[in-house]
């Protein structure tokens, strides 16, 4: 029999009106902004009305090192949220938008799997709402006047040679990570290099995704650093006199997304961030507003407990004020063994010694939310050809290590399937905690990257390039050290080298650019050969992806 494709699945299901979805959370009609029958964007004039109502309980879901063989957080996520709906809890969730690089490139798409999807599939995957294009129209419209503000005599005294604000689109274009503008004679600008990013990449996303509300994301703006004069001082977006025009091209894209699973649990998907170049989760507003309006609301980060959940922790939570009850650790036998040493092509035979081996890069995220002070849930995202005898290895590792296991099977099942983890979730949940970050602003980037290397990562010590050194320099010339830490790092490997996988030890992370987002508030510490422009892959998804005459979609995943 064969086994449908997440996108059949998705195309075959039953939606509900998006005001049906909304009246479960208490959201009325005319507090929704319709786009089209199933998806709509939330008033803002619904976090005034519920904004004093008490939280409920904030559920992260983070996971092992990324590996080929496939991990399933957003499909846990999802699952998550409907299993605690079947137990009888009011739930929601919230994931981030997914970038078109990745869902023409090899990752694919980010909304669930199997039985556990958030739809419409095809929307969500693609342009959506409109938020990402949104947000590359506001960078590219700062990159342009900041040209336009050389052409038309510089009165800033920009060095050309100093802007560090470049230009985004959202797709996996390695060409455009280098480029040189202004050829072709004076009326064409003034010729400099620059280069493109990826828009999930931008700053405008991060500060979206880290604002309150419009006057906040345009406060943030005036402070972006786009570049430096001849002598050495800073030159913000406020200076370029670029805030409000681009405040006023983000006015939607700011309001968070209401969509829904396959089961009608109350779904937001709102920004998009990277995890290994960026902070890795969906926005503030969506997730302040999920949980005064929940009893549970589950909402993941970015790749391993090393990335995105290191940085919702220290950045979102802290800039958020928000406090998690606590933290599901998505794994599989199949990608434990991968850290073990067998290859994909060897997962499918049982193999203990392996699975033990491996099993060290699980302890390690396991570790690492216990430094935060929170307790965390295990879940094996469980596949056929795991054995029994492998199921009962991980979950006495884990047990020792003081954290609780549950099967998932919401891939194949939905809700149904994650009951047991939602059960798992629910006593964690009620757990007493004692919530610390993992550094404080006071200390010295060089302490607090440091921390984060040493701590989290396992590493003995940080290195750091010439370039990272002088950029460490500037930032505090500005006196801008008391910034949060985003670190930029690859997300296979617990150290900056994505070959060594499992828990590796004795190796040291080298920083080799530190950027300044001081409208999102951190420090970018980018490490290893991590890049902020991705290209596509011998083989990209785009090959596969088509459209009928119908206007069915195929391919996409």
């Amino acid at each position: 029999m064969r086994v449908p494709s997440d996108i059949e699945i998705a195309q075959n299901a039953e939606l509900h009106p998006i005001v049906e979805i909304a009246q479960k959370l208490g959201i009325e009609e005319d507090e929704l902004e319709l786009y089209g029958k199933y998806k709509a964007k939330v008033s803002p004039e619904v976090w005034e009305r519920v904004k004093d109502n008490p939280d409920g309980k904030l559920i992260l879901v983070t996971a092992i090192t990324p590996t080929p063989a496939g991990e399933g957080k957003t499909t846990t996520t999802v699952g998550l949220a409907q299993g605690l709906a079947k137990i009888g809890k009011k739930a929601s969730l919230a994931i981030r938008e997914p970038s078109l690089g990745p869902s023409f490139g090899i990752k694919g798409g980010a909304a669930g799997g199997g039985y556990s999807q958030v739809i419409p599939m095809e929307d969500i995957n693609l342009h959506f709402t409109g938020d990402l294009h949104a947000i590359t129209s506001a960078h590219n419209l700062i990159s342009a006047m900041i040209d336009n503000s050389l052409q038309q005599g510089n009165e800033l005294n920009l060095d050309s040679r100093r802007i560090v604000w470049r230009r985004v689109v959202d797709l996996n274009d390695r060409a455009l990570r280098s480029v040189i503008i202004g050829l072709g004679g004076k009326a064409n600008g003034v010729p400099r290099e620059t280069g493109f990013d990826i828009t999930v990449a931008s700053e405008i996303m991060a500060i979206l995704c880290l604002a309150t509300d419009l006057m906040d994301l345009k406060d943030r703006i005036k402070k972006i650093v786009v570049g430096y004069t001849y002598d050495g001082q800073a030159v913000t977006v406020e200076d370029i006199g670029a805030a409000g025009s681009a405040a006023v091209l983000l006015k939607d894209a700011i309001k968070p997304n209401l969509v829904q699973t396959l089961e009608g649990v109350p779904a937001f998907i709102h920004g998009g961030p990277f995890a290994n170049i960026a902070h890795g989760c969906n926005s503030l507003q969506a997730t302040r507003l999920g949980l005064k309006l929940s009893e549970y609301f589950i909402t993941e980060a970015g790749f391993g407990a090393d990335l995105g959940a290191e940085k919702f922790l220290d950045i979102k939570c802290r800039m958020g004020g928000l406090t998690p009850s606590a933290v599901v650790i998505v794994a599989t036998v199949r990608a434990l063994k991968m850290h073990g040493g067998r290859k994909k092509t060897e997962l499918a035979r049982e193999d203990l010694d392996a699975l033990s081996k491996g099993m060290t890069n699980l302890e390690k995220h396991i570790e690492n939310i216990a430094a935060f002070g929170l307790p965390s849930v295990v879940a094996i995202n469980r596949f056929p050809t795991d054995t029994e005898a492998e199921l009962a290895l991980v979950k006495e590792k884990c047990e020792k290590l003081g954290a609780s296991v549950a099967l998932s099977e919401v891939w194949e099942k939905g809700g149904e399937g994650g009951i047991e983890l939602a059960e798992k979730v629910v006593q964690a949940a009620e757990k007493e905690s004692s919530f610390v970050y993992l550094y404080k602003p006071s200390m010295s980037p060089k302490e607090k990257i440091e921390t984060i290397a040493t701590v989290v990562y396992g590493a003995e010590g940080v290195k750091y390039t010439d370039q990272a050194e002088k950029d460490l320099a500037q930032i505090h010339e500005l006196g801008k050290d008391d910034l949060l830490i985003c670190m930029a790092k690859t997300q296979y490997s617990l150290s900056d080298n994505p070959a060594l996988l499992g828990r590796p030890s004795g190796f040291f992370v080298t920083v080799r650019e530190v950027r300044l987002s001081a409208g999102a508030g951190f420090l970018v510490a980018i490490t290893g050969s991590v890049m902020t422009m991705p290209g596509l892959p011998k083989k990209p998804a785009a090959l596969s992806i088509d459209i009928d005459e119908k206007g069915r979609i195929s391919g996409l995943f």
